[in-house]
């Protein structure tokens, strides 16, 4: 029963396939008008190699806000990420001590003041010497610079911003004792920042200021122009790299610590390239419409490099001189007639 049934089968698949072929068919590409396109020679040029290089985003200006004198921390009216004016309180520490030397200084110094202004009045009565009066005019000087040390030395209980900037980090809380040199909080400039690498010394006698390479810094999404700002003089005996600064151009949003890629020009080397918009991509393959000298499309594979503006080199699938097809129609085909504009 199974083998009549199987014969019907094929029966009515020929029947259909008979049918379809007997419908009405596509006019032949070559049968169709002509296509309007502009057309780019490649050619074979002498480029400079880029070669690619990690950097770090880093503030163009930053500090590391530490105490002067011990103290217990009493106010930290900052948080991290925020915006602080020059001159707004970051940390005041208790400082007992230095409050009481400056009591004891200020005693001191209207004590001399006394002494010396009735020395200095009972020397016309000869009731006292002029050496007398001397030392205590040296007494009062010497007083009046122990209070200024003093107001220094409790001024250093109050740390206050040295410039605009932001927050970045917050190294101690309220209750933490501070000590001479601890770090408090670090503040970042906003608006500036500065990308730094490291450049192979082979590379580095060929840079100088205001040299432009290209950044790219993929957690902001961005790829930027950047000068060069500065170059270290000496190498690392360890890497062999000399240390260099870019400017990351102002308006460009990035945070200090991310990532950066760089590509600076190296030797010279030879390469095949088209326009950039000639190239099609299908799927994970590429493609290219090749002007042949019979006036007709003919689809070539390609296999691209790295995109230089708004070339991109062709590493293999064409040809030196050949002519490609600029942002082809999507109506374009293997065949079809062209109509090459000036």
């Amino acid at each position: 029963m199974k083998l009549p049934c199987l014969i019907l089968l094929c029966a009515v698949l020929a029947t259909l396939a008979g049918c379809a072929r007997s419908g009405p068919t596509t006019a032949p590409v070559a049968s169709l008008p002509p296509v309007r396109v502009r057309v780019a020679t490649v050619q074979l040029e002498s480029v400079p190699e880029l070669l690619a290089l990690t950097g770090t985003v880093h503030p163009a200006r930053h500090a590391l806000i530490a105490a002067k004198v011990m103290g217990t921390i009493t106010e930290l009216p900052c948080v991290l990420g925020q915006t602080v004016r020059a001159g707004d309180l970051l940390v005041r520490l208790s400082a007992g001590e230095i409050s009481a030397r400056l009591a004891q200084a200020q005693a001191q110094l209207d004590q001399a003041n006394r002494d010396y202004t009735r020395e200095r009045d009972l020397l016309p009565k000869n009731a006292s010497t002029p050496g007398a009066v001397k030392n205590l005019e040296t007494r009062v000087t010497l007083s009046e610079a122990a209070v200024r040390e003093a107001q220094v030395m409790l001024g250093y209980a109050t740390v206050l911003a040295p410039f605009d900037g932001v927050i970045s980090r917050k190294l101690v809380d309220v209750g933490d004792l501070a000590s001479p040199g601890a770090p408090l909080v670090e503040i970042e400039a906003s608006g500036a920042f500065q990308v730094e690498a490291g450049i192979p010394d082979s590379l580095a006698a060929g840079l100088k200021t205001g040299t432009v390479v290209s950044i790219a810094i993929p957690a902001a999404g961005v790829t930027v122009e950047a000068p060069l700002a500065e170059l270290s003089s000496a190498a690392d005996p360890i890497t062999h790299t000399v240390a260099a600064k870019f400017t990351v151009p102002a308006g460009v949003t990035v945070r200090s610590g991310e990532f950066a890629r760089l590509q600076l020009p190296g030797g010279t080397v030879r390469g095949l390239f088209a326009p950039a918009g000639a190239v099609v991509p299908l799927g994970q393959m590429e493609r290219v419409f090749v002007a042949s000298a019979d006036g007709r499309a003919v689809l070539r594979l390609v296999r691209t490099g790295a995109g230089r503006g708004d070339r991109i080199e062709i590493l293999s699938g064409l040809d030196d001189g050949e002519r490609v097809v600029v942002a082809p129609p999507a109506d374009l085909a293997e065949g079809r007639m062209l109509e090459v504009l000036p």
